[in-house]
């Protein structure tokens, strides 16, 4: 298959930017010029990248077409995000005024980066996976890990927080995006895991005692650690009444406390599904033969990216009430906890991805069983 449908989706991508100039302009214009020369534009423009998509042989993986639509929304997600900041100015100001309150928090100004930056370059290498007929597994799960913690917590925060009654039409609209992208992580899983290793018999230098495995040793001791940590967190937004508790939260993360419920909902989660995960990923790394280690740290990584992200920008955001900042005396401590706390799953990930033959059970043993 040749690239012209990758291509295609890159150009349609970035015709987000002069449609919502031209939509935006047309509604606060209220011309009949103004809407013949946008209606023409948008005509042209799928015309061109259709062309540009279905040139030669259309691809016949659907979710080829799912990630263009999401990649176009994804470059939206950025202008939203920068007019919010008042980087950019008359792309999206109209929907900004009728939208859902919930994306003008502080949170939502994150999601909109997080999905402009990061997203958009995960479709971009999916749909260029697709496109010549490569696996895109690895990637898709960690978008997949990254959507579902997005998702929940967006979707819990507006249920539970201050802005729960002011739920619209447009966020049901965004619970058709939220179907279609389950639907898409049940796609990914289902596809077949692509090893690089195929070994009939583990070579024993794979098979060492933990002690003869430094670096295998070093993440079993942050995860003893991480794992009191998210406990720690999630104990905090349950109004744990421990003084070591308040005191975090006073001096380093009073953010956990803003009635938006993001950062309560974030924390719940994590303790929730990030704890089991740490038991898990230390029985993985002493065990050989855990095959879905590198399946699970792909997970995992993709989902505490997203939300290490969203919470140290919202916590430091301006949009974030000042009671509810970090306190500047707070910063290093917080940056440093929380950017260790994100990095390390990232390494974790890429030890498991590139030397995964600890992992792998010899051919012999899964014919045996």
């Amino acid at each position: 298959m040749s690239a012209s449908a990758g291509t295609g989706v890159f150009v349609l991508s970035l015709m987000s930017i002069p449609i919502c100039y031209l939509f935006n302009s047309l509604i606060y214009s209220n011309s009949a010029e103004a809407f013949f020369f946008a209606g023409c534009t948008t005509v042209l423009i799928l015309v061109v990248s259709g062309h540009f998509m279905l040139k030669r042989k259309a691809p016949v993986d659907p979710l080829f077409y799912v990630y263009a639509a999401y990649a176009f929304l994804s470059v939206v997600n950025l202008i939203i995000g920068l007019e919010q900041d008042n980087i950019v100015d008359g792309f999206v100001t109209f929907y900004l005024k009728v939208a859902n309150p919930h994306i003008n928090t502080a949170h939502g100004h994150m999601i909109s980066y997080w999905d402009g930056c990061v997203h958009y370059l995960m479709y971009l290498l999916m749909i260029a996976a697709i496109t010549w007929g490569d696996s895109y597994r690895a990637i898709g799960l960690y978008w997949v890990g990254s959507f579902l913690m997005r998702a929940i917590v967006y979707i819990l925060g507006n249920a539970v927080g201050k802005y729960g009654t002011h739920v619209g039409p447009l966020f049901l609209l965004h619970m058709l995006y939220i179907l279609l992208s389950v639907w898409a992580c049940f796609r990914i899983f289902s596809q077949p895991s692509s090893r690089d290793v195929q070994l009939t018999n583990i070579p024993a230098s794979e098979r060492r005692n933990l002690l003869r495995r430094p670096q295998d040793l070093l993440f079993i001791i942050y995860l003893i650690p991480a794992f009191a940590f998210c406990v720690f967190r999630g104990l905090i937004v349950l109004d744990c009444s421990s003084r070591w508790c308040q005191d975090y939260t006073r001096q380093y993360e009073p953010y956990l406390k803003d009635p938006s419920a993001y950062p309560k909902v974030q924390m719940l989660v994590s303790m929730l599904y990030s704890g089991p995960y740490y038991i898990m990923a230390l029985y993985g790394l002493m065990v050989p033969g855990c095959e879905w280690m590198p399946d699970l740290t792909l997970v995992h990584s993709g989902a505490l990216a997203q939300a290490q992200f969203s919470h140290i920008g919202a916590s430091l955001h301006t949009r974030t009430p000042f009671s509810y900042r970090v306190p500047a005396d707070g910063q290093p401590v917080f940056l440093l906890v929380n950017l260790l706390y994100a990095a390390v799953p990232q390494a974790l990930c890429y030890r498991c991805r590139s030397r995964p033959a600890f992992f792998l059970r010899p051919a012999l043993d899964k014919k045996t069983e």
